[in-house]
């Protein structure tokens, strides 16, 4: 009577099936490590681009986009901004950085450097898109640094002559962009961060939780 012959895997069989294996994690961590750098470098972008588009403008009209008194006669189809009553072309960008009133200059902005030219988007302000969005979809807007009120502290408060906002940024990608722009740490220097929908004192680097969402400011 004949023993029935067992198959099984040979050592070196398990080990070209675990290398394969690991080749196929490695890929996908460094596919998921790209993925999360060009957001990363998209969100800066952002914050890189809306300072050209002032000074830009400036040198185009002598005024600020948004603020611009003379816009309707600088820029076919744009609309003045009504308010703040009184402040156009006082040099302030008026208006929070994420205001919901149509005639205000912080809102008005991105009207302003579209039709000037630098910036891409719609101009009609009723548009649902008017309102850039920023890679991780929420919301971008600038505004002066006067009065304002997202990030309150801690002591020094965020210096510049603007300040630029971008909404809803998940934590993991928050300290990315913190060491990309600034000074790894989101509780310092010119840009801070703070818990999206809560306004107050800005969060230190090491309580950024990765899956939480994030307003994120900067001074320029």
């Amino acid at each position: 009577m004949y023993k029935s012959k067992q198959s099984g895997f040979t050592l070196i069989e398990i080990a070209i099936v675990l290398v394969i294996i690991g080749l196929l994690l490695g890929g996908v961590l460094k596919g998921q490590e790209l993925i999360n750098s060009a957001k990363v470098k998209n969100l800066a972008n952002d914050f890189r681009n809306i300072p050209l588009y002032v000074y830009g403008y400036q040198d185009r009209f002598k005024a600020l986009p948004g603020d611009d008194a003379r816009v309707a006669s600088n820029l076919s189809g744009a609309t003045l901004a009504t308010s703040p009553a009184g402040k156009q072309g006082n040099g302030v960008i008026d208006g929070v950085w994420n205001s919901t009133t149509l005639t205000d200059e912080s809102i008005l902005f991105w009207q302003h450097v579209r039709l000037a030219g630098l910036a891409a988007g719609p101009t009609n302000t009723a548009d649902a898109n008017y309102i850039p969005r920023n890679a991780d979809g929420g919301a971008i807007g600038v505004q002066s640094n006067v009065g304002f009120a997202t990030i309150t502290g801690p002591a020094p408060a965020i210096s510049g002559s603007y300040i630029i906002c971008s909404d809803g940024i998940l934590g993991k990608y928050v300290k990315q962009l913190d060491t990309t722009l600034d000074d790894r740490e989101t509780s310092t220097g010119s840009l801070r961060a703070v818990v999206s929908g809560t306004p107050g004192a800005a969060v230190e680097s090491k309580d950024i939780k990765d899956a939480d969402a994030y307003t994120v400011c900067m001074g320029v």
